[in-house]
C-alpha cells in the first residue's frame, strides 16, 4: 500500500511538474492535477477494490479514505479518521420523489462535520512532507474548520480568512483549533484576494480550492467509495457545486477506475446544484459556455455555494457535459423546504447546500430527466449542526413535521 504519485500535470496546457516540490499553479495559471503509475496501482488495488474482492482481504485496509492509498498523496498520512461516511438508501424520500434507489452520501459525518476534511487531510499531508510551516485559506466556513483542524494535527501554522458574515460555528471552531482568523467585509473571492497577496510577503502556503493539487485527491475519495459502496456506479449524481472540486475529483476518480480495468467507459450523469443567487455554472452551462462569468452580487443562506466564479469552472463544465449531465439552480426556500423534509423523514439533519441536491432531484423528476428505476445518489456536503443560523430560518419558516404529519415543537417526552 505505498502511493503511485508520478508526476503533477497542468490541466490547461498539459505541462508536467515534479511533486516534490510546494507548488500551487501551473506557470500557465491552471490548476495541476495529480498523475499516478495506475497499472502498479491496479496490482495491489484492484483484487479486493472489484465488488468480488472478498472481505478479508478489504479488512486490511484502513477504515478511511487512507484505504486507497495507491491513488492518494505520499507521506505520513494527516488523518483524524475521515471517509468510509455512509450510503443511505433514502426509501421514505425516494417514495415521495418517485426514486426507489434514491441514496444519500452523508459526508456530514467526517471530522469537522463536512467533506472538506477529505481534502485537508490530503493537503495537509503534503504539504507537512514538503516543509511547509504555515497553511493558510480563504473560505466560506467549512474548509477552514477543516484545515485548522488537520493544520493542529500536524504541528503547522494556520491562517483562515472568511467573510465576515460567515456562520459563527466555523468561526468558533477555526480559534478553537489555535488558527489566526482574519474576517473580511465580502464574499470569499475577497478573501481569496487577501491571501494570494499576503503568501508572499508572509511565507504562507494557500491551500485555496484548485490552487494546490491535492485537495482534489481527497475529494475524489468520495467517487472511489461510491464504487466499493454499491459495487457499480450509479446512474446519475447530484452534487452542490460552489468550487465544485468535490464533482471535478469523483470525475478524475472515475476516469482512473477505467484505467485500472475496474469500470467500463460508462459514467454517472453529473448534476452541479447551484444557489439561485450564486450560480455561474448554471449560467455558463445554459448559454454553452467553457468558462464562467463572474457572479456580480452573489448571495445565499448556503455559503459554501457563495462562489462567484469558481477557478475549476472549465472541468466541472467539461465533467457534466461529457456524462450528459445538467447544472440546476434552487433557490434559498426550496433549500430549507428540502433540509425540514429530509430531517423528518430521513433523520439526516444536513447543511442547506445538501438539502439543494434534494429540492434539485424534486425538480429534475417533475420534468422527467430522472427515470423511476435509476439509481440517484445525493451529497449532503456538512452537518446541519455548522449552520444553525440557517435552521433557525428554517424552522421558523418551515416548521418540521413529524412522519405522522404532526409538528413536533411543543410535544411531550
Amino acid at each position: 500500500m505505498q502511493s503511485t504519485l508520478t508526476h503533477l500535470e497542468c490541466s490547461r496546457c498539459r505541462r508536467p511538474y515534479s511533486h516534490e516540490q510546494l507548488i500551487n499553479l501551473c506557470f500557465c495559471g491552471g490548476p495541476l492535477l495529480a498523475r499516478y503509475d495506475l497499472h502498479a496501482a491496479a496490482r495491489t488495488l484492484t483484487p479486493w477494490f472489484r465488488p468480488d474482492g472478498g472481505e478479508p482481504l478489504r479488512s486490511l485496509r484502513p477504515t478511511t479514505m487512507w484505504r486507497y492509498r495507491e491513488l492518494l498523496p505520499p507521506g505520513e498520512p494527516v488523518s483524524l479518521g475521515e471517509g468510509l461516511t455512509p450510503l443511505l438508501h433514502v426509501r421514505r424520500l425516494g417514495d415521495r420523489l418517485g426514486l426507489s434507489k434514491l441514496f444519500i452520501k452523508d459526508e456530514g459525518l467526517n471530522p469537522t462535520g463536512s467533506f472538506k476534511a477529505r481534502g485537508l487531510s490530503a493537503a495537509v499531508t503534503r504539504a507537512r512532507a514538503l516543509g511547509a510551516e504555515t497553511v493558510a485559506i480563504p473560505t466560506a466556513g467549512n474548509a477552514g474548520g477543516a484545515l485548522a483542524a488537520y493544520a493542529a494535527q500536524a504541528g503547522l501554522r494556520c491562517v483562515v480568512v472568511m467573510p465576515a458574515d460567515t456562520p459563527s460555528a466555523n468561526v468558533l471552531e477555526c480559534r478553537a483549533f489555535g488558527a489566526e482568523v482574519i474576517q473580511l467585509d465580502g464574499l470569499i473571492s475577497d478573501c481569496g484576494r487577501y491571501v494570494a497577496e499576503q503568501a508572499r510577503r508572509r511565507n504562507w502556503f494557500e491551500v485555496t480550492t484548485l490552487k494546490e493539487p491535492y485537495r482534489i485527491e481527497g475529494k475524489k475519495t468520495m467517487g472511489l467509495e461510491l464504487f466499493e459502496q454499491l459495487g457499480r456506479l450509479p446512474d446519475v449524481i447530484i452534487y452542490p457545486a460552489g468550487g465544485g472540486v468535490g464533482l471535478i475529483g469523483m470525475w478524475k476518480a472515475f476516469d482512473e477506475l477505467e484505467a485500472m480495468g475496474c469500470i467500463s467507459p460508462d459514467r454517472p450523469r453529473m448534476v452541479a446544484v447551484q444557489a439561485a443567487g450564486c450560480a455561474p455554472v448554471v449560467e455558463a452551462f445554459e448559454k454553452g459556455g467553457e468558462s464562467c462569468e463572474f457572479w456580480e452580487h452573489a448571495h445565499t443562506i448556503a455559503s459554501g455555494l457563495r462562489v462567484p466564479k469558481p477557478l475549476g469552472d472549465f472541468l466541472m463544465l467539461a465533467a457534466i457535459r461529457s456524462s450528459s449531465g445538467t447544472a440546476v439552480a434552487v433557490s434559498d426556500a426550496e433549500m430549507l423546504r428540502a433540509a425540514c423534509e429530509l430531517a423528518a423523514r430521513e433523520g439526516i439533519f444536513a447543511s442547506p447546500e445538501g438539502a439543494a441536491t434534494v429540492a434539485a432531484a424534486c425538480h429534475l423528476k417533475e420534468q422527467g430527466w430522472l427515470n423511476a428505476q435509476e439509481t440517484v445518489v445525493l451529497f449532503n456536503t456538512g452537518s446541519g449542526y455548522k449552520y444553525s443560523e440557517a435552521w433557525t430560518q428554517a424552522l421558523r419558516e418551515q416548521p418540521a413535521e413529524s412522519p405522522a404529519g404532526r409538528t413536533p415543537q411543543g410535544s411531550g417526552t
